[in-house]
Protein backbone atom coordinates (compact mmCIF):
# COMPACT_ATOMS: atom_id res chain seq x y z
CA UNK A 1 0.00 0.00 0.00
CA UNK A 2 3.20 2.58 1.00
CA UNK A 3 4.44 2.52 -2.40
CA UNK A 4 0.74 3.48 -4.07
CA UNK A 5 0.35 6.77 -5.85
CA UNK A 6 -2.97 8.38 -5.87
CA UNK A 7 -3.26 7.63 -9.34
CA UNK A 8 -2.82 4.43 -9.41
CA UNK A 9 -5.17 4.16 -6.31
CA UNK A 10 -7.85 5.64 -8.56
CA UNK A 11 -7.07 2.92 -11.05
CA UNK A 12 -7.83 0.27 -8.53
CA UNK A 13 -10.93 1.61 -7.15
CA UNK A 14 -12.48 2.64 -10.55
CA UNK A 15 -11.39 -1.03 -12.08
CA UNK A 16 -13.76 -2.40 -8.56
CA UNK A 17 -16.29 -0.29 -8.83
CA UNK A 18 -16.84 -1.48 -12.97
CA UNK A 19 -16.88 -4.47 -11.98
CA UNK A 20 -13.28 -5.77 -12.70
CA UNK A 21 -13.47 -7.90 -9.57
CA UNK A 22 -15.61 -10.64 -11.18
CA UNK A 23 -15.96 -9.37 -15.23
CA UNK A 24 -13.17 -7.40 -17.99
CA UNK A 25 -13.76 -3.97 -17.90
CA UNK A 26 -12.69 -1.63 -21.14
CA UNK A 27 -10.08 1.43 -21.78
CA UNK A 28 -13.08 2.99 -22.63
CA UNK A 29 -14.99 2.76 -19.23
CA UNK A 30 -12.34 3.64 -17.38
CA UNK A 31 -11.12 6.64 -19.60
CA UNK A 32 -15.14 7.42 -19.52
CA UNK A 33 -15.32 7.35 -15.46
CA UNK A 34 -11.94 9.07 -14.85
CA UNK A 35 -11.80 11.81 -17.77
CA UNK A 36 -8.72 11.23 -18.14
CA UNK A 37 -7.50 10.42 -22.34
CA UNK A 38 -7.38 6.81 -23.77
CA UNK A 39 -3.84 7.28 -24.17
CA UNK A 40 -3.10 7.78 -20.33
CA UNK A 41 -5.53 4.83 -19.56
CA UNK A 42 -2.89 2.15 -21.40
CA UNK A 43 0.35 3.25 -19.74
CA UNK A 44 -1.19 3.09 -16.55
CA UNK A 45 -2.57 -0.17 -17.04
CA UNK A 46 0.59 -1.51 -18.27
CA UNK A 47 2.60 -0.19 -14.65
CA UNK A 48 -0.56 -2.57 -12.84
CA UNK A 49 0.18 -5.05 -15.43
CA UNK A 50 4.02 -4.86 -14.52
CA UNK A 51 2.62 -4.76 -10.50
CA UNK A 52 0.90 -7.73 -10.27
CA UNK A 53 -2.22 -5.90 -9.77
CA UNK A 54 -4.29 -6.11 -12.35
CA UNK A 55 -4.98 -8.80 -15.87
CA UNK A 56 -5.35 -7.08 -19.01
CA UNK A 57 -5.99 -9.19 -22.47
CA UNK A 58 -5.24 -7.13 -25.56
CA UNK A 59 -8.85 -6.34 -26.98
CA UNK A 60 -10.47 -8.78 -23.88
CA UNK A 61 -10.25 -5.83 -21.05
CA UNK A 62 -8.82 -5.20 -18.26
CA UNK A 63 -9.72 -7.19 -14.71
CA UNK A 64 -8.19 -7.09 -11.26
CA UNK A 65 -5.69 -9.77 -9.62
CA UNK A 66 -5.96 -10.84 -5.88
CA UNK A 67 -3.68 -8.51 -4.87
CA UNK A 68 -4.82 -5.90 -6.63
CA UNK A 69 -8.51 -6.61 -5.00
CA UNK A 70 -7.25 -6.58 -1.57
CA UNK A 71 -5.86 -3.06 -2.28
CA UNK A 72 -8.58 -1.87 -3.90
CA UNK A 73 -11.32 -3.46 -1.29
CA UNK A 74 -9.43 -1.42 1.94
CA UNK A 75 -9.09 1.35 -0.53
CA UNK A 76 -12.77 1.35 -1.20
CA UNK A 77 -13.58 1.01 2.65
CA UNK A 78 -11.38 3.94 3.55
CA UNK A 79 -13.06 6.25 1.09
CA UNK A 80 -16.61 5.23 1.18
CA UNK A 81 -16.45 5.08 5.28
CA UNK A 82 -15.11 8.67 5.03
CA UNK A 83 -18.27 9.51 2.21
CA UNK A 84 -20.74 8.41 4.54
CA UNK A 85 -19.38 10.35 7.76
CA UNK A 86 -19.15 13.64 5.29
CA UNK A 87 -22.62 12.94 4.06
CA UNK A 88 -24.59 11.60 6.54
CA UNK A 89 -22.79 13.70 9.59
CA UNK A 90 -21.88 16.86 7.94
CA UNK A 91 -24.22 17.47 5.55
CA UNK A 92 -22.20 17.29 2.43
CA UNK A 93 -23.72 17.17 -1.34
CA UNK A 94 -23.33 13.61 -2.79
CA UNK A 95 -21.29 15.34 -5.78
CA UNK A 96 -18.95 17.53 -3.35
CA UNK A 97 -17.65 14.74 -1.23
CA UNK A 98 -14.97 12.57 -3.22
CA UNK A 99 -12.45 15.05 -3.00
CA UNK A 100 -12.14 15.45 0.68
CA UNK A 101 -12.76 11.98 1.06
CA UNK A 102 -9.64 11.09 -1.08
CA UNK A 103 -7.73 13.24 1.02
CA UNK A 104 -9.47 11.62 4.38
CA UNK A 105 -8.65 8.41 3.24
CA UNK A 106 -4.93 8.52 3.09
CA UNK A 107 -4.12 9.89 5.86
CA UNK A 108 -6.56 7.82 8.15
CA UNK A 109 -4.74 4.92 10.60
CA UNK A 110 -6.51 1.10 10.50
CA UNK A 111 -7.21 2.11 14.02
CA UNK A 112 -9.40 5.45 13.12
CA UNK A 113 -11.06 3.44 10.40
CA UNK A 114 -12.18 0.84 12.77
CA UNK A 115 -13.67 3.39 14.98
CA UNK A 116 -15.43 5.45 12.31
CA UNK A 117 -16.88 2.30 11.06
CA UNK A 118 -18.07 1.65 14.97
CA UNK A 119 -19.70 5.43 15.17
CA UNK A 120 -21.25 5.37 11.67
CA UNK A 121 -23.02 2.04 13.23
CA UNK A 122 -21.41 -0.48 10.49
CA UNK A 123 -22.65 0.91 7.31
CA UNK A 124 -22.50 -1.48 4.01
CA UNK A 125 -23.22 1.06 1.68
CA UNK A 126 -22.02 4.08 0.94
CA UNK A 127 -24.38 7.14 -0.11
CA UNK A 128 -24.29 6.62 -3.55
CA UNK A 129 -25.08 2.69 -3.39
CA UNK A 130 -21.54 1.19 -3.53
CA UNK A 131 -20.80 -1.74 -1.11
CA UNK A 132 -18.18 -0.73 2.32
CA UNK A 133 -16.37 -3.98 2.85
CA UNK A 134 -16.13 -4.75 6.48
CA UNK A 135 -12.81 -5.26 8.55
CA UNK A 136 -12.28 -8.76 6.98
CA UNK A 137 -13.24 -7.45 3.66
CA UNK A 138 -16.11 -9.27 3.62
CA UNK A 139 -19.38 -7.58 1.59
CA UNK A 140 -22.28 -7.94 -0.54
CA UNK A 141 -21.71 -8.77 -3.90
CA UNK A 142 -22.33 -5.27 -6.05
CA UNK A 143 -24.89 -5.45 -9.41
CA UNK A 144 -23.10 -4.67 -12.42
CA UNK A 145 -25.86 -4.52 -14.50
CA UNK A 146 -26.36 -0.94 -16.32
CA UNK A 147 -29.05 0.83 -17.31
CA UNK A 148 -28.03 1.04 -20.87
CA UNK A 149 -28.54 -2.51 -21.04
CA UNK A 150 -31.80 -2.72 -20.00
CA UNK A 151 -34.28 -4.17 -22.53
CA UNK A 152 -37.30 -1.69 -22.79
CA UNK A 153 -40.39 -2.53 -21.27
CA UNK A 154 -38.53 -4.28 -18.24
CA UNK A 155 -38.78 -2.89 -14.96
CA UNK A 156 -35.81 -2.46 -12.62
CA UNK A 157 -34.29 -0.70 -9.50
CA UNK A 158 -31.64 1.99 -9.56
CA UNK A 159 -28.71 0.13 -6.99
CA UNK A 160 -25.80 2.86 -7.54
CA UNK A 161 -23.83 5.27 -9.19
CA UNK A 162 -20.34 5.30 -10.29
CA UNK A 163 -18.66 7.83 -8.02
CA UNK A 164 -18.15 10.67 -10.59
CA UNK A 165 -18.26 14.44 -9.75
CA UNK A 166 -20.27 15.36 -13.16
CA UNK A 167 -22.20 12.12 -13.03
CA UNK A 168 -23.41 13.04 -9.51
CA UNK A 169 -23.78 16.67 -10.84
CA UNK A 170 -25.74 15.69 -13.23
CA UNK A 171 -28.26 13.15 -11.44
CA UNK A 172 -29.16 15.44 -8.49
CA UNK A 173 -30.29 17.98 -11.48
CA UNK A 174 -32.73 15.38 -12.69
CA UNK A 175 -33.77 14.05 -9.23
CA UNK A 176 -32.77 9.99 -9.43
CA UNK A 177 -32.60 8.41 -6.90
CA UNK A 178 -31.38 5.32 -5.51
CA UNK A 179 -33.91 2.79 -4.38
CA UNK A 180 -35.91 3.87 -7.36
CA UNK A 181 -37.94 1.61 -8.93
CA UNK A 182 -37.83 2.55 -13.07
CA UNK A 183 -39.39 1.15 -16.19
CA UNK A 184 -37.16 1.42 -19.22
CA UNK A 185 -39.71 2.90 -21.98
CA UNK A 186 -37.22 3.40 -24.75
CA UNK A 187 -33.78 3.85 -25.91
CA UNK A 188 -33.47 6.77 -28.25
CA UNK A 189 -31.00 6.31 -31.32
CA UNK A 190 -27.80 7.78 -32.60
CA UNK A 191 -26.99 7.36 -28.49
CA UNK A 192 -30.12 9.76 -27.78
CA UNK A 193 -31.57 9.79 -24.15
CA UNK A 194 -32.70 6.82 -22.57
CA UNK A 195 -36.32 7.46 -21.37
CA UNK A 196 -37.68 5.93 -18.06
CA UNK A 197 -40.99 6.31 -15.87
CA UNK A 198 -40.36 6.20 -12.17
CA UNK A 199 -42.81 3.54 -10.98
CA UNK A 200 -44.11 5.54 -7.75
CA UNK A 201 -44.57 8.54 -9.28
CA UNK A 202 -45.65 8.00 -12.85
CA UNK A 203 -42.93 10.91 -13.96
CA UNK A 204 -41.35 9.83 -16.96
CA UNK A 205 -37.72 11.42 -18.18
CA UNK A 206 -34.38 10.90 -20.04
CA UNK A 207 -31.51 10.03 -19.06
CA UNK A 208 -28.53 10.64 -21.04
CA UNK A 209 -26.52 8.05 -22.80
CA UNK A 210 -23.36 8.50 -21.11
CA UNK A 211 -24.82 8.27 -17.53
CA UNK A 212 -26.90 5.54 -18.34
CA UNK A 213 -23.29 3.19 -18.99
CA UNK A 214 -22.92 4.11 -14.75
CA UNK A 215 -26.28 3.88 -13.56
CA UNK A 216 -26.20 0.33 -12.42
CA UNK A 217 -29.46 -1.69 -11.67
CA UNK A 218 -31.03 -4.62 -9.76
Amino acid sequence: MKSMTPKKEDYLKIIFELGGRKKKVSNKQISMSLNVAAGSVTEMVRKLVKEGLVHHEPYGGISLTANGVQIAEELIRRHRLWETFLVTKLNYSLQDVHEDAEVLEHATSGNLMDHLDEFLGHPQRCPHGGVIPDKNGDYEEDSHDVLIDVPDGSTVEVDRFIDNHDLLAYLAGVKLELGERIKVLAHKPFEGPIEIEVEETGEKMGIGYKAAHYIFVK
